[in-house]
């Protein structure tokens, strides 16, 4: 059966690889990304691109009017947009905070919270974050601002799953480990990952509509380095 799926940060990378997966299995797609062109240049009839930006307050109304219109309800939100800072900490002010909070973090809420009027019961909320916000994890120096923002979302995961959990909506959040991305090449030049964007995309759309029926409230640590 046919599902509707919005995904932001679907212009490059895991998103990227997202978008096509769901749309290959038959489903209906939003994508969302600063930048609409590549989803577009796809030109898949089950997918539908817009241009949306985390922080513009205008752009959620946009999704709502277009869900509003064309579906009337969501089964699964993946918040996959992230905004990567390598910066030493003693140079990283607080408008670097702010900038990589808005998207990791705010915009991620702000989302989820418009779009949950549209949930229901077995509907899934599946957030991206990073081994580097897991407690007790490896820490990276640079990361601070990243990587405390990823942490802020698995707490966020958390109580959105007690909030919510008598209205069968589910929130899961997936720790990931390195990926080979174009994000990571920018934050670590050279640095070669495991994992191609391709496979960790198939487990998301898996776990996507899958997740909910084992899962809520729970951070899943999707990496297969030690510790």
């Amino acid at each position: 059966m046919s599902k509707n799926i919005v995904i932001t940060g679907t212009s490059r990378g895991i998103g990227y690889e997202l978008v096509k997966l769901f749309a290959k299995q038959g489903h209906q797609v939003l994508a969302l990304s600063r930048n609409d062109g590549p989803v577009k240049a796809l030109k898949l009839k089950n997918v539908k691109a817009f241009c949306f930006d985390l922080g513009d307050a205008e752009a959620y109304l946009k999704v709502q009017d277009y869900i509003t219109e064309h579906w009337q309800h969501v089964d699964a939100l993946i918040n996959n947009a992230g905004h990567v800072l390598n910066k030493p900490f003693e140079k990283t002010t607080v408008s670097d905070f702010e900038e990589v909070y808005r998207t990791n973090v705010f915009g991620m809420a702000e989302l989820t919270r418009v779009l949950i009027p549209y949930m229901a019961k077995n509907s899934h909320v599946v957030t991206m974050s990073s081994m580097g916000g897991v407690q007790g994890s490896m820490k990276f120096p640079g990361l601070a601002a990243y990587s405390s923002s990823k942490a802020a979302v698995i707490t966020l995961t958390e109580l959105l799953a007690e909030e919510y959990k008598d209205s069968g909506i589910s929130f899961n959040v997936l720790a990931l480990g390195a990926v080979q991305t174009e994000m990571l090449e920018e934050a670590f030049p050279g640095y070669k990952a495991p994992i191609t964007p391709e496979e960790i995309a198939e487990y998301i759309v898996d776990f996507s509509l899958k997740g909910q029926k084992f899962y809520n409230g729970k951070l899943l640590q999707v990496s297969n380095s030690t510790p």
